[in-house]
Order: C-alpha cells, then structure tokens, then sequence
C-alpha cells in the first residue's frame, strides 16, 4: 500500500540527531521528500535528505529556512533544550526562559513563518513529553514547556483548520539527549526506568517515530496527543 507521505514533502526541525533523525529516517522510507533543519547542520543532501540550517530562536532565521524551502507539506518540529532537573528556588529565571524560547517559542516561530508555505491539507506535528502531566520534583521547567505545548497544539488545531495539529509525547527514550552520561550510569537510569514500565523497557527513537508518521498520515486526526511512553503515564 502506498503511503499517503509519497511525493509529499516534509520539513523536520531538530533533526540533527535522536528522535528527530528517526522521523526524517521513516519519512523517507514512505517516499516523502525531507528537509531537515537544525541550528548544527549546513546546507546538503545526503541518503535523500536535504539539510538546511535554522536558529530556532531568531525569527529571521526561521523565515529563510521556508522561504529556501519553498511549498511544503508537513512541519515536524522536535527541537528542545536539554534541560537539568532543580528545584525553583536553585534555577536561574533566566536560563529557563532559553529553555521556554528554543521549545515553546521556537515553535511559534516556526508555525508563524511556515503558514505561508505549508499546504492548506498539510499538518503539524509538536513534541511535548510525559512531564506535561507525570509531574516530579525539580522538573517545573518540562512540565511548563510540555503542558504549554499540548494546549498550543489543541488550540491551533482549532484556529489552523483545515490544516490538521498534532502533539506527540514520547516517554523515556534511548537517543543521544542522555550521552551527558556516563556509559554505567546511562544504562543503569534506563534498566530503572525501563523496568518500572509494563513494557519492561525504554523506547527507542524509530518507535517514536512512528507516531509521528502516524499523525502526518491520517487526515482525520487532529488535536490529539499522541502518548508514545511504554506506559508511563499508567
């Protein structure tokens, strides 16, 4: 069967590595033509994937990262900052407040410069995670970014139609977001995590991808959130 991605174009930001490369990665393998855009990568073409760079946080930047793009069909956006677990009374403001431009705003920048380009059937895919609603300690400024971004994707849903808005949340996932880690205590974290879940383990980026491939593919759905966390939120 045919994916309904063959011939599209998609245009993924964050893309340089984890769960951002397995979508462009699946996309392509559905004959999708895809962009990836990230503030570490420049301008080529490599295993069918065109890359471009973009500063999520620079509204100009993201406005010629569309206008070199030209028409496309879905904006896949998974950029984030890697963000430490503290307490308010530890965290500087301002530091949070980068981590709020790259993720939250960085996707306002990104929806805002895109509509001009993207199809009138075409669609959004948000990244939130399950700190949105699976609140702990020290963690304010993932749950702040991550609920804020759930709520954006429902809302935009309504306001962008017929161009459809998806969020997908993805739980624990083995990508290069914990290489900050040393060996031993990477696998440590996620032999705990993993085993704590009903699937006994963690995910894996290409698992995620999946549903965002998911929410480019049916045109029925729209202002979901897509929970991809080996039940986590259980």
């Amino acid at each position: 069967m045919t994916s309904s991605l063959s011939g599209k174009t998609v245009i993924v930001i964050g893309g340089s590595s984890g769960i951002g490369a397995a979508v462009a990665k699946a996309a392509v393998a559905c004959g999708a033509q895809v962009v990836l855009a990230g503030r570490r990568l420049n301008s080529s073409v490599d295993n069918g994937v065109r890359s471009e760079p973009v500063d999520v946080t620079d509204s100009a930047s993201v406005r010629r990262l569309f206008e070199t793009v030209g028409r496309f069909d879905h904006l896949v956006y998974t950029s984030g900052p890697s963000v430490r677990a503290k307490p308010l009374i530890e965290t500087d403001l301002d530091e949070a407040q980068d981590n709020f431009n790259v993720k939250l705003w960085g996707s306002l920048r990104a929806i805002q410069q895109a509509l001009p380009f993207l199809s009138e059937h075409g669609s959004i895919s948000l990244t939130s995670g399950q700190l949105g609603r699976k609140l702990a300690p020290g963690q304010f400024i993932k749950t702040g970014i991550n609920a804020a971004t759930e709520a954006l994707g429902k809302q935009l849903a309504k306001e962008l139609a017929p161009r459809r808005v998806n969020v997908i949340s993805p739980g624990v996932i083995d990508t290069p977001a914990y290489a900050g880690l040393a060996e031993e205590q990477r696998v440590a974290m996620f032999a705990k995590v993993g085993g704590a879940l009903p699937v006994g383990r963690v995910g894996r980026a290409q698992e995620v991808a999946a549903g965002y491939v998911l929410a480019m593919e049916n045109g029925f759905m729209t202002g979901a959130v897509i929970d991809i966390d080996g039940g986590g939120l259980l």
